[in-house]
């Protein structure tokens, strides 16, 4: 079951493209927006990552942006290198995060694509994941940037 707003963010550390500890716990303070996505080099996935680098909203000096997916280290430096991807992508090899955060995919061996803020105090402020998605549709980044805008 997916987290609920309100409910305190599991903290969680995983490794991003460079091989570097990333800790929830570490963005405290900041609001922490956690993008769910089934694998690197999907055509969703890609075009929702390269939005992220021109919008404002997502770049505000106290928000971050994490893509997460169960793709290896490797995986996301060539796929971050490629597209020329800001952000940090962690590697939740094993999906014990998304199993901690409920939004393992019905398929089970990759995560639902979705969207978790978390506010700077570490609770959950926005969950947005739809279990009988098909990987292919792209999620609502219009309800993720209102939802920021409420937290400012």
């Amino acid at each position: 079951m997916a987290l609920k707003v309100g409910d305190v963010a599991p903290d969680f550390t995983l490794k991003t493209q460079d091989e570097k500890d990333w800790s929830l716990a570490a963005h405290k303070g900041k609001n922490v927006v956690l993008m769910f996505y089934p694998l690197d080099w999907s055509p969703t996935c890609e075009k929702e990552n390269c939005s992220v680098a021109g919008d404002m909203t997502l770049n505000a000096p106290d928000t971050v942006v994490v893509g997460v997916s169960r793709d290896s280290t490797w995986s996301h430096k060539a796929w971050r290198n490629q597209f020329k991807l800001a952000h940090d992508l962690l590697a939740d090899v094993k999906l014990d995060v998304a199993g901690k955060y409920g939004l393992i995919h019905p398929a089970g061996f990759i995560s639902m694509r979705a969207t978790v803020i978390v506010d700077k105090h570490g609770k959950v402020a926005f969950c947005a994941a739809n279990a009988a998605e098909k990987t292919g549709e792209a999620r609502d980044m219009a309800a993720v940037k209102a939802a920021l805008k409420a937290l400012a």
